[in-house]
């Protein structure tokens, strides 16, 4: 998944909510709209524009998120200092993603956010879902992005595979005329210039990218030339 994953904060605290919405707009994949405090105004903005996440407090000036949760349908993480567990219990029940309760740590909502687009790109509603990817995309949403990008069972190569989309972009950047990834939109590299890069062989590469696509840290799609079998082109998210 390649698209931008729209974000809205509601929150009757205006320094809070602004906060948090200069936090979701940090992230590359994630852009937020206006913050609103009412769930009048949440109303009004699903009524008129799609949205992807709402990061929504509980006591709100004209009623409950936790009621709003009921009536959209739209994914929610809850942020609230209420710690209550039954606020808690109730707000899982109703269909949040996840809770976080105030005050959190500067970095916890941005870890969050990077392990609900993971989440995002292994549930790509352009593809099936299997059990097993159902469990790895859950596994990532609780689990955490940090944790995972802290692992010690990420191997070296894997990590250099990873490491060549940051690598390459700098190139493009220095030299607009480099060849994978030069022009407009997200960058995009094959099983074959990975390798070359890396210095491995290209079915190394794909095993890698496979396994990096499978935890949603690449996305993967088919690029159809004029002849021949489509190829396999992977973009960070």
């Amino acid at each position: 998944m390649t698209t931008e994953l729209t974000v809205l904060v509601v929150d009757d605290d205006f320094y809070v909510a602004d906060l948090h919405r200069r936090q979701v707009e940090q992230l590359p994949g994630l852009r937020a709209l206006p913050a609103v405090g009412t769930v009048a105004e949440v109303r009004r903005v699903l009524a008129e524009r799609h949205v992807d996440l709402l990061l929504l407090d509980v006591h709100l000036p004209d009623g409950s998120g936790l009621d709003l949760l009921r009536e959209v349908d739209v994914d929610a993480f809850v942020l609230s200092a209420a710690s209550d567990a039954t606020t808690v219990r109730r707000a899982l029940r109703r269909g949040a993603l996840g809770y976080l309760i105030k005050p959190f740590a500067s970095g916890t909502l941005v870890d969050r956010l990077r392990s609900y687009q993971r989440y995002r790109n292994v549930l790509d509603e352009r593809t099936a879902v299997d059990q097993e990817a159902l469990e790895r995309a859950l596994r990532i949403l609780h689990s955490g992005d940090a944790a995972k990008a802290a692992s010690p069972s990420r191997s070296a190569t894997e990590q250099a595979v990873l490491e060549q989309f940051g690598a390459e972009a700098d190139a493009v950047a220095a030299d607009p005329d480099a060849d994978a990834g030069a022009g407009v939109g997200p960058l995009e590299l094959s099983a074959a210039d990975v390798a070359a890069r890396v210095g491995v062989s290209r079915a190394t590469a794909q095993r890698y990218l496979a396994a990096l696509a499978a935890d949603g840290l690449v996305t993967m799609k088919l690029s159809y030339g004029t002849t021949g079998r489509p190829e396999h082109r992977y973009s960070r998210p």
